[in-house]
């Protein structure tokens, strides 16, 4: 069942699309560029010929093409590098935020921070395109697999299971992202013309009932770096979650039963020992069942080249006086990403969690543009768990991201009993069990803010935090103000901003060449 999906080995593109997606979702036609590559028609054969061609679907969370770097990147109109899934993900979730700035002057960049983005906006529009794009080959796979003579066998079934997971993420991040979505499946017709936009509630109920479905053909216990049950439950736990936000009517208690599948299913929490090896080099240890990373995105320094996922995390959180080999890394950081006060307060003295590097670096940040302004944050790195440094390291790290853990379940359970109400899952306990093991001590009767404060301190840099914020009703608000927020670079003061802005626009070219999109409100 293996497609050569781990640790010291790259993906097989049995299936490599390249596809020119200006208008993303408006073409669905997924043929190669290179004549010379494996198609469907030329290829499918066997039961490992469908594994192979669902390593499609693992790989685009990763490259940015079939090459494994940027060189001829999937999307056009934006580098391959910026246009890479986690990357675009954590520009998304993390740089709107009190979490993360970043001084670069690419393009529109800083906008992200001050909440000041356009439907023209090419990091939004990238963001865009690399979900759309993802959704499109998971659709095809799937597709693919239907037209199998043998595709009722029970692997193959797991096969299309998996592909359904791995497009339910990419799902989950349009509806918290964009909203009302223009929607393809494996039934739309390729090449069959403009999609319908489908409303944020309607594609809620669609993707509750489509990961339910999945879920009963995904193993328990899946090989590493492949979906299993744990990753649909997380889907829908996170649905849940979010409920009040995408359909207007909370449902904690649902978010509640997904968090209980999730612990049943055998996870455990790292020790606090542990703790920081689940962000380092060789992280993949900690993944899996009876450990804590329930899903996440495979990263080598060899295999899975890009200037995206935990490349761009870790080297943009390197600069200033910070060496570079102290985080494994084999050149230069980038000096780009850091921290606000206001996030660096957040921590208690003994969290082991506040890893901030503050040697020449001051913590109100005066120029966004300048490393120095503001500390650095150092969760991730291409350390090995035991402190070594790869022997050929270099600027890619070996670091998985880490999309799931359950560390965010024991929160999620402690917000559906303390906001939710919902009873007999010992979220409370579950909530103190992460400041435990944080060096910090329990609350007894933990507040909203108590649970969005420790949301913060706990999943820093995961591309949670937008939308946690957008939950608390704090993105967008005067309630919540920090450094630069709202601002035009350096000019101003942090201020509330429009709530629009608590979605991004669908890109812009997008609209123009569907005449069944309409553009989010505002926009």
């Amino acid at each position: 069942m293996k497609f050569n999906i781990k640790k010291n080995g790259i993906y097989s593109f049995a299936f490599a699309t390249a596809v020119s997606l200006t208008a993303c979702v408006g073409d669905l036609d997924v043929t190669p560029i290179d004549p010379n590559l494996d198609t469907p028609e030329n290829v499918l054969t066997n039961t490992e010929a469908y594994n192979q061609m669902l390593a499609k679907c693992y790989s685009g969370l990763s490259v940015s093409s079939p090459d494994g770097d940027s060189g001829s990147p999937d999307i056009q109109g934006i580098d391959g590098g910026f246009g890479q899934y986690l990357r675009a993900l954590y520009n998304m979730q993390e740089l709107p935020t009190d979490e993360a700035v970043i001084g670069w002057n690419d393009q529109t960049l800083k906008d992200l921070h001050g909440l000041q983005w356009t439907s023209s906006d090419v990091f939004v529009s990238a963001a865009y395109s690399r979900v759309f794009y993802q959704i499109s080959i998971c659709n095809e796979v799937i597709r693919q697999i239907d037209k199998a003579a043998n595709s009722t066998d029970a692997t193959m079934q797991q096969y299309r299971a998996e592909a359904r997971a791995i497009r339910g993420l990419s799902y989950l991040h349009a509806i918290d992202l964009f909203g009302n979505v223009p929607f393809t499946d494996e039934n739309s017709e390729v090449g069959g013309g403009n999609p319908e936009q489908i409303s944020r509630s309607e594609l809620f109920t669609w993707l509750a009932n489509d990961m339910e479905e999945a879920a009963n053909n995904l193993p328990a216990a899946p090989e590493k770096y492949r979906a299993g049950k744990g990753l649909a439950y997380m889907i829908l736990a996170k649905l849940y979650l979010n409920a009040a936000v995408y359909t207007g009517t909370a449902n904690y208690q649902k978010c509640a039963e997904y968090c209980q599948k999730v612990i049943d299913l055998g996870y455990k929490l790292e020790s606090a020992n542990d703790y920081w090896k689940l962000f380092c080099a060789d992280n993949d240890q900690m993944l899996g069942v009876g450990h804590e990373i329930i899903f996440s995105v495979y990263q080598d320094h060899i295999n899975t080249q890009a200037y995206g996922g935990t490349t761009y995390i870790i080297n943009a959180q390197v600069g200033g006086n910070m060496a570079y080999a102290d985080y494994g890394l084999g050149g230069n950081g980038w000096g780009g990403i850091r921290v606000t006060p206001q996030f660096v307060d957040k921590f208690e003295a003994g969290d082991q969690r506040a890893t901030f590097f503050t040697d020449g670096q001051s913590k109100e940040i005066i120029d966004i543009s300048d490393f120095f302004s503001g500390y650095a944050f150092t969760k991730f790195t291409n350390l090995k768990a035991d402190g070594s440094v790869l022997s050929d390291a270099n600027s890619f790290p070996d670091t998985d991201f880490p999309v799931f853990r359950l560390g965010d379940v024991y929160l999620m359970l402690a917000e559906c009993e303390v906001l939710g109400g919902v009873s007999g899952y010992n979220g409370i306990a579950k909530f103190n069990e992460i400041r435990t093991r944080a060096g910090v001590a329990p609350i007894a009767s933990p507040k909203a803010s108590d649970i969005i404060n420790e949301r913060a301190r706990e999943l820093a840099w995961e591309c949670h935090r937008r939308s946690d914020l957008v939950r608390f009703g704090l993105l967008t608000s005067g309630d919540y103000l920090w450094s630069h927020k709202g601002m035009n670079s350096n000019v101003g003061t942090p201020h509330a901003v429009d709530s629009k802005y608590n979605l991004f626009p669908l890109a812009s070219s997008d609209v123009i060449s569907n005449p069944n999109l309409t553009q989010n409100q505002g926009y």
